[in-house]
């Protein structure tokens, strides 16, 4: 098998089938109850949904806008914002002590919603930094339909599963969690080893603009959630949930439905810059949760959710 075999097998069969598991694995994860969290805590979902769905694609726009990137890049960024959190922000979730149940429910939700907004929103994007009569056409319908395809349908599996074989579920969730996260590293090294002959020019352009946006959005959701009350497990939730995105979702989107490796750099940069962020994080939280129960003398885990 030849290189451009190899590029072609990853792009239409590796990518897709991996993000189909990755999506039944959130499943796994996931009860209906969890949609009806949105009612019984709704300040919290809220906030964390206003600012995923809404905050963090009008700064992405904005930055992408200000920020001198070239038009590829820039549809990078808007591939980026437009996605929900993945497993990944429920995985450091947990190790950070946050509010797991709460990082599951935003992205749930935003899962099913940006099915919607993505197609959409990335329509016209396309026009914006590309040009009127690019060659990058996205059929909004045929768009919705895949992304329902590698998205919603395996997530309802999953919760199959998890109604029908809750043991089973329980027991493969947290090696599917982690297999997600160890495709996203292997698929930037992937992407990184394509693009060589760009790597070092596509960091030094994204690398800025990913940076400034994984930090001004993550403090607007920490500040938003602490202006609103919500107590420092929801704030590591939402800091979460907002700051890391399913770029593995942004990344086939990029090579599976527009073909086009430079506007997957994006999104890949900005997988090394939120692993870690999200890392540091993981650490002071953690440190700022055991400090409240040692000043409240209250040793329960608000993490009550492993992944």
């Amino acid at each position: 098998m030849d290189s451009v075999q190899l590029v072609t097998l990853v792009n239409s069969v590796v990518i897709p089938l991996c993000l189909f598991l990755i999506m039944m694995g959130m499943g796994l994860s996931l009860k209906v109850n969890d949609f009806k969290r949105v009612v019984k805590f709704p300040k919290a979902v809220g906030i964390g949904l206003t600012n995923q769905l809404i905050l963090l694609p009008v700064i992405g726009f904005a930055l992408a806008n200000i920020m001198p990137l070239r038009p590829e890049y820039a549809v990078g960024v808007m591939l980026l914002v437009l996605c929900p959190g993945g497993t990944t922000s429920n995985l450091f979730t947990y190790l950070a002590k946050g509010d797991v149940a709460l990082s599951v429910t935003m992205t749930a939700i935003a899962s099913v919603i940006t099915v919607f907004t993505i197609p959409v929103v990335l329509s016209y994007s396309l026009i914006h930094f590309m040009g009127a009569g690019t060659e990058f056409q996205l059929p909004i319908a045929k768009t919705m339909i895949s992304l329902i395809v590698i998205t919603i349908v395996p997530i309802s599996i999953g919760m199959l599963i998890k109604r029908f074989a809750p043991r089973a579920a329980d027991k493969s969730q947290v090696w599917v969690s982690r297999f997600g996260v160890t495709f996203l590293a292997l698929l930037v090294v992937f992407l990184s080893y394509v693009q060589r002959d760009i790597i070092v020019d596509a960091f030094i352009n994204t690398g800025p603009v990913s940076l400034i946006l994984n930090l001004v959005t993550m403090a607007l959701g920490y500040y938003t959630s602490k202006w609103f009350g919500l107590n420092l497990a929801q704030r590591t939730s939402i800091t979460l949930e907002v700051g890391l995105q399913n770029s593995t979702l942004s990344i086939f989107m990029a090579l599976t439905l527009l073909a086009n490796y430079d506007m997957s750099m994006t999104p890949a940069i900005y997988t090394l810059i939120m692993f870690f962020t999200a890392g540091i994080l993981v650490k002071v939280f953690s440190k700022k949760y055991h400090n409240e129960q040692h000043a409240n003398g209250n040793s329960s885990n608000l993490a009550t959710n492993p992944l």
